[in-house]
């Protein structure tokens, strides 16, 4: 991802989060870490950007910061491939465990995460804008 890469990521993320979008300037703010500790990726659908994730890598943990895939390209495995890439770029940076925090009414992102053999390790109450609860979960990451 890149700066020019903004307008498209901004509009998937408000159509995808509308409730708790992150800013332009956060977004910037994560763009300018990279590749220090920064590591975000779009898809692309022939020339159309239809999702994008971002992971935080620090030491020898990481954080799945967002992944985002318009409504019309979910199911289609884009969000699984996402999650992939951020998977391999956490172990490639040495890290030993991978972080998130999920939606407590987002079953079917809990679902896709618990398939990438993520296990749910708290929560935190009203982590969100709207008072909706984070679901926290963890996957260590091999050798």
């Amino acid at each position: 991802m890149t700066t020019d890469d903004l307008p498209a990521v901004m509009a998937i993320e408000q159509a995808t989060f509308p409730l708790d979008a992150w800013s332009e300037g956060m977004m910037r703010g994560e763009l300018d870490e990279m590749p220090r500790s920064r590591h975000y990726v779009v898809a692309l659908v022939g020339d159309e950007i239809v999702a994008y994730a971002g992971l935080a890598a620090a030491a020898d943990q990481a954080d799945v910061q967002t992944i985002a895939v318009l409504e019309r390209h979910q199911g289609t495995g884009i969000g699984s491939a996402m999650l992939t890439e951020l998977l391999g770029e956490a172990h490639r940076r040495g890290a030993r465990e991978i972080f998130l925090e999920v939606r407590a009414d987002n079953p079917r992102a809990q679902a896709v995460y618990r398939h990438f053999g993520f296990e749910e390790i708290g929560t935190r109450r009203r982590y969100y804008d709207d008072g909706t609860d984070a679901i926290m979960m963890r996957r260590k990451l091999g050798d």
